[in-house]
């Protein structure tokens, strides 16, 4: 067996084609134009390339960003205060503050600082509280476990009765993930590092979301036949027969469980691209619910 490539970068295009052209609708209708602010604070190399991904794509479907750098030697009030003048700022129908945020700072707290009818990355409290709750509804759901949704529906898959396993539990992906795995009654297993006989575990899955952050751990032999499989991991591995030096590789050993699997995304080139497109299409939605007030 050979698996299907779940290609989201092709799926990701579809979205972002779509988003643009109802935001070109909109504005057409006299409508204000969507907006993005990105707070980012420090000098983190990795968040740097993220929110310059985010600007470009933000030009790319025609909405407007706003762009807020602070230094690493920012206070807790001065983040505050930044995003509170974005909460007020008419222009700003999102905001996106990037994370991590350097050691010091309150994270929990500088994202209850944001209105949750703005929190476009889906962090607030409140928005994700609402996620866990049978019969709430989240204002917006985190962008990269939207993504693995999108990715999951769009590979055929059956997800009510499912055995689906998530292997890691950050706020970030891990958490959110299996609650939208949830919501969509498959029966769900949160794995992390001291769960017992892991790969038998993994085994089960028909459904396995890798969001661990270990490059290639998940080999071909945890995977049971025939399932779905959602690389969320990006590893950089030394490879010297590449000018860079590296190369990027998830958290699923791509070669062995190709074979295996029924259907995989590949890394690069999966996941990360529907993370930009939800967040995109996010904003979008944040921009049509401040228009209908």
């Amino acid at each position: 067996m050979t698996a299907t490539t779940i290609d989201g970068k092709a799926i990701a295009a579809e979205l972002r084609a779509r988003i643009k052209a109802e935001v070109a609708r909109a504005v057409g209708q006299g409508r204000a134009r969507p907006g993005l602010a990105t707070v980012l604070v420090g000098d983190n190399p990795a968040s740097h390339t993220y929110v310059r991904a985010k600007r470009k794509a933000c030009a790319e479907v025609e909405i407007e960003s706003f762009a807020h750098e602070l230094p690493a030697t920012a206070s807790q009030a001065e983040v505050e205060q930044l995003v509170s003048g974005l909460n007020a700022d008419p222009r700003v129908h999102g905001i996106l503050v990037q994370l991590p945020l350097p050691a010091g700072l309150d994270e929990e707290a500088i994202l209850k600082t944001l209105h949750v009818e703005k929190d476009v990355d889906g962090f607030h409290p409140l928005n994700l509280g609402r996620l866990a709750q049978k019969g709430r509804q989240p204002l917006f759901v985190p962008c990269t476990p939207a993504g693995c949704m999108v990715l999951l529906q769009r590979a055929g898959a059956v997800l009510p009765g499912a055995r689906a396993v998530v292997l890691g539990r950050s706020n970030i992906v891990g958490m959110p993930a299996a609650l939208l795995l949830v919501r969509e009654n498959a029966t769900v297993t949160i794995c992390h590092s001291r769960t017992r006989d892991l790969p038998g575990v993994c085994r089960e899955a028909d459904v396995l979301i890798a969001a661990i952050g270990q490059a290639e751990m998940v080999r071909g032999d945890w995977i049971k036949p025939g399932a779905i499989v959602i690389d969320v991991g990006i590893n950089r591995v030394d490879d010297p027969s590449r000018g860079q030096g590296y190369r990027l590789v998830g958290d699923v050993a791509f070669e062995e469980a190709v074979q295996v699997a029924g259907a995989i995304t590949p890394v690069p080139g999966g996941v990360g691209p529907m993370t930009i497109a939800l967040l995109l299409q996010n904003t979008l939605q944040a921009a049509v619910r401040s228009w209908e007030v």
